[in-house]
């Protein structure tokens, strides 16, 4: 299959969160959006194989169980695994009303978890000293907050790193944003190079993931 070329963001991309009504927000999502998910998911799949060493999946969010509430952001997710991504360190590319994200994620759902908190407690100093202070840190995917890592003092890093280990619901992801007005003003080839550096950047975190994978012997 020929990849198709990506063209960008526009602001009819983001609006679609303005949509009311589940069914409506749904079937915009899957006009509009989704298939920039695709095109997305086909570009970096590969380039996220060759960053990790390990064969990437990606995996375009489809929100089937809702039946209620209409999504308040949608993504593509990237992970080792063909049937599903949760469970795993994965990468992300999505968007909400105001801002495209990128992010290296560790959901509640993985399994290494807590080992993973342990890791990163270790190597939290190079951590810092190698993500660019500009870049973003969440406690909570489903939720559009973050912190600076250049606002995070060592301590407040350390704090928001320990709950991976002793918080049961506990998530952690690291990344970047793009606002809307940022984003919308890009060419697909600068969305998607900015996108590729952000990745370069995470790659430290899913490499820390993959030695806690192998200190378990998992």
């Amino acid at each position: 299959m020929t990849n198709k070329k990506f063209n960008g963001f526009q602001s009819a991309d983001f609006n679609v969160f303005t949509i009311n009504g589940l069914e409506e927000r749904m079937h915009a999502l899957k006009e509009q959006i989704q298939p920039k998910f695709e095109v997305l998911g086909q570009h970096f799949a590969p380039t996220l194989s060759a960053m990790t060493g390990m064969e990437m999946q990606y995996h375009v969010a489809k929100h089937a169980r809702r039946t209620k509430n209409a999504p308040k952001d949608s993504w593509v997710a990237f992970a080792n695994s063909n049937r599903g991504y949760k469970m795993l360190p994965h990468f992300q590319i999505g968007l909400w009303e105001t801002h495209v994200f990128v992010w290296f994620a560790i959901i509640y759902e993985a399994q290494i978890k807590e080992a993973f908190g342990e890791t990163l407690i270790e190597e939290l100093q190079n951590v810092r000293t190698k993500i660019p202070s500009q870049f973003v840190w969440s406690k909570d995917h489903t939720k559009p907050d973050v912190i600076r890592q250049s606002d995070l003092s060592e301590t407040e890093h350390k704090e928001l790193v320990e709950r991976l280990t002793n918080v049961k619901k506990a998530e952690l992801l690291c990344g970047i944003q793009i606002p809307k007005e940022e984003a919308i003003n890009l060419t697909g080839d600068e969305t998607i190079a900015k996108i590729e550096n952000a990745f370069q950047q995470l790659n430290l975190l899913y490499t820390l993931t993959k030695q806690t994978t192998a200190r378990e012997g998992n």
